[in-house]
């Protein structure tokens, strides 16, 4: 997992596992938000399964998928939102993290 920091508030990376969340927690992310829909590839694990972990760590998790055919107003607006509303820093991920990267530019979050 590479994270990449794309302002003082947004870092956004590839795929997690949910035995990731703990290092992320540790690392001062208070927000995880999943841009990956399940079931996207196989042997990719489950957004619940992720935010399961994130409750046991005390991290905000957040599932917002972007599918391959582009972004919605109602996941950018959602993003926005999140980001707004976050306690802390916040982790976007999806396969590669290219689509967390396009909905942060396109969402005009910090």
């Amino acid at each position: 997992m590479s994270i990449y920091q794309m302002s003082e508030v947004v870092s956004v990376a590839s795929q997690i596992r949910p035995a990731d969340v703990e290092a992320i927690a540790r690392a001062g992310f208070a927000t995880i938000v999943c841009n990956r829909p399940d079931g996207e590839e196989f042997g990719q694990p489950a957004a619940s399964e992720v935010a399961a972990q994130c409750e046991t760590q005390g991290v905000a998790f957040h599932h917002l998928p972007v599918h391959h055919g582009g972004l919605s107003t109602d996941v950018v607006d959602a993003f926005r939102d999140v980001v707004a509303g976050s306690k802390g820093p916040v982790l976007a991920y999806c396969h590669s993290g290219q689509r967390s990267s396009i909905l942060w530019q396109v969402s005009g979050a910090p």
